[in-house]
């Protein structure tokens, strides 16, 4: 159960969140927090013994820290936060928001399965210095996770953050997608500023951004493989993995979706696709965080269950790089 102490705090932040602007990243009076740009969704690395390796997580941070991101989102699914006991996941938001400038927005991944669990761990988030929350669906029950479970429970958490929520849906990962009822009825509260889909489904995407148009309410595209189409229909930016290799290419593909220049940007869309599919879809964080090795980052290996590639998937993978330039 939430103790006193953790209700007031509850209680004290939610109303400076809806009565303020958040860390400055409000857009005017009565309006939401902006959302709008790139993030990567940052690796969590690990020693050779399976230990968080936080000088590493530093080291890597300054050196994404190069390129234009809006900001950085932590303990998504990239982080391998399932592996993650509950005071890693927030030592590892607490190290970022320390080594990141107060102008970078940072996005911490606090879903749990149940209602109560993921409370606690958004406002155990926002005090170890998370500027939003991004809240996966709960999927253990997907059987049972349907529009008006879904909508239950993002209202609670909504209604005792003391920061901003951003929805996630990926379905890829959970086995469901959140319903786009649920999200049109969830983009009317107050403390609900966007969400971010990783299903793929360009036309999804756009009937978000269409049924939500009313709302003070921002879409992120899941992945770079389909970022140009997002931008077309509507989406503001995107949280992708590919970002933590190519980040100078994913800015300057959102660069070129927001000036207009479509040749331009069709152009690098194609040579991004394989290289992003091999590193989500593919060989998922295995993939990156090999790559990361190659581009001078520091990926290493995963928490166990999580295997490390064999080496005719290690030849694959780069050819996919290799293929489309950027290696």
């Amino acid at each position: 159960m939430l103790g006193p102490r953790v209700w007031s705090s509850v209680r004290q932040g939610l109303s400076r969140a809806l009565s303020s602007t958040v860390g400055g990243w409000a857009s005017g009076e009565g309006r939401k927090v902006d959302i709008s740009g790139i993030y990567p969704p940052v690796t969590t690395p690990f020693t050779a013994t399976a230990e968080v390796d936080y000088g590493k997580l530093e080291e890597n941070l300054h050196k994404l820290g190069t390129f234009p991101f809006r900001g950085f989102v932590v303990q998504g699914s990239n982080g391998e936060f399932p592996f993650l006991t509950s005071s890693e996941r927030l030592e590892v938001v607490s190290r970022v928001r320390q080594a990141l400038p107060r102008d970078k927005l940072l996005l911490a991944g606090s879903g749990c399965e149940s209602t109560q669990a993921t409370v606690e761990m958004t406002v155990s988030m926002a005090q170890v210095g998370a500027d939003a929350a991004m809240v996966v669906t709960p999927c253990y029950y997907h059987g049972r996770m349907n529009s008006a479970a879904l909508i239950h429970h993002y209202t609670k958490v909504a209604d005792l953050s003391p920061i901003p929520v951003v929805l996630y849906s990926v379905p890829a990962n959970t086995g469901l997608d959140l319903p786009v009822d649920a999200v049109v009825t969830l983009s009317q509260h107050p403390n609900i500023v966007g969400i971010k889909d990783s299903g793929g489904d360009v036309t999804r995407i756009g009937l978000i951004v269409h049924k939500t148009r009313r709302q003070d309410f921002q879409v992120l595209a899941g992945s770079a493989g389909f970022l140009l189409a997002s931008y077309a229909v509507g989406a503001v930016g995107g949280v992708c993995a590919l970002a933590n290799v190519l980040g100078a290419q994913v800015c300057q593909l959102e660069r070129l979706c927001l000036t207009g220049q479509w040749e331009d940007a069709q152009k690098l869309q194609h040579r991004l696709i394989e290289p992003n599919t091999a590193v989500t879809r593919r060989f998922g964080i295995p993939g990156l965080k090999k790559t990361m090795d190659w581009f001078g980052y520091y990926g290493g290996p995963c928490r166990a269950p999580l295997r490390e590639l064999s080496a005719a998937q290690e030849e694959a993978l780069r050819l996919d790089f290799t293929s489309n330039g950027w290696l």
